[in-house]
């Protein structure tokens, strides 16, 4: 069927000349952000580590602090694929278990870090003054003390044990987290839509937890991310010096500290929870540039 715009006719010289219309090309559609990021090579192998971790019930062949003593001490073979430690058990069945245990502290250090930091970085920008002041003064005094010093101060204090490791840790990543978010809550607060907000007569939280966290939501997930890994290396440390978990749990960090007095005839049992500790660091911190690429919304435009 012809339209209209389709067909016109040449009245000068009464031959019939025929105008198609050329459709409008559609762009080309390009892949959600969270597919490319999904389909990255460290997304695919922080989640094959997470499985790994998560099914170490199903995957290891042997028990967490199954001890076997004829067996102690065995090199890697096809029936202790990374040997056995001095009482027999096997070390890739603990990597498994330490995986899960590892990857649980560095997201709850994470999270209780990101939580108290959040908020306080968002107080002290948002509504400046005396609050800005005190809040700051605490995290430089805070700040004063590197990261893991100022975990190892806080168990010292509260016990070694599991839930305080969490707890130290957490509460040694907060500074990083105030210091963000205040920076970025100060441009936020000078916005127009902001200042409207304001004018309006709008509560000052209903402001932020509505206007100005979700502009800043992604630096800190990115953050976040990143803070997970050093989450991990810092309860490793701790964990190395006896303030984390206790035997026979499988930590990375502990089991690293078991193998030193054999670390001449049995270099495996410190090797490879040392070795995980380095590869699930550095495919989270990969993956952290990833999702700072994927989040960037000038580098999603491409």
């Amino acid at each position: 069927m012809s339209q209209p715009q389709d067909m016109m006719a040449d009245m000068q010289d009464g031959t019939p000349t025929t105008v198609l219309a050329i459709p409008a090309t559609r762009p080309r559609r390009r892949k959600p952000v969270w597919r490319r990021l999904l389909l990255s090579p460290s997304a695919i192998a922080l989640i094959i580590i997470v499985l790994l971790a998560a099914f170490a019930g199903v995957i290891a062949p042997y028990g967490e602090a199954q001890i076997n003593p004829v067996a102690a001490l065995e090199p890697p073979s096809f029936a202790h694929l990374m040997g056995t430690d001095t009482f027999g058990r096997d070390i890739f069945s603990r990597v498994l278990y330490g995986g899960r245990l590892s990857l649980m502290i560095g997201c709850s250090a994470a999270a209780i870090g990101a939580t108290i930091g959040v908020l306080v970085g968002m107080a002290a920008g948002y509504f400046g003054g005396r609050i800005d002041s005190i809040a700051m003064r605490i995290i430089d005094v805070l700040l004063a003390f590197p990261g893991t010093l100022l975990a190892i101060v806080i168990v010292a204090v509260l016990g070694p044990n599991l839930l305080n490791l969490v707890l130290a840790v957490g509460i040694a990543s907060v500074p990083g987290y105030a210091r963000l978010v205040r920076s970025l809550s100060l441009s936020i607060r000078e916005s127009d839509y902001v200042t409207a907000a304001r004018a309006t007569g709008v509560r000052s939280w209903t402001i932020i937890f509505r206007h100005v966290f979700p502009n800043l939501r992604n630096s800190v997930i990115v953050y976040a991310t990143l803070n997970i890994a050093t989450a991990i290396l810092n309860a490793a440390g701790l964990g190395f010096l006896g303030l984390g978990s206790k035997p026979p749990t499988a930590e990375w960090g502990l089991m690293v500290a078991d193998g030193r007095e054999t670390l001449e005839i049995a270099w495996w049992i410190t090797a490879f929870p040392g070795l995980s500790i380095l590869v699930t660091t550095l495919v989270i911190y990969s993956f952290g540039e990833t999702l700072t690429a994927a989040l960037d919304p000038r580098q999603s435009r491409q």
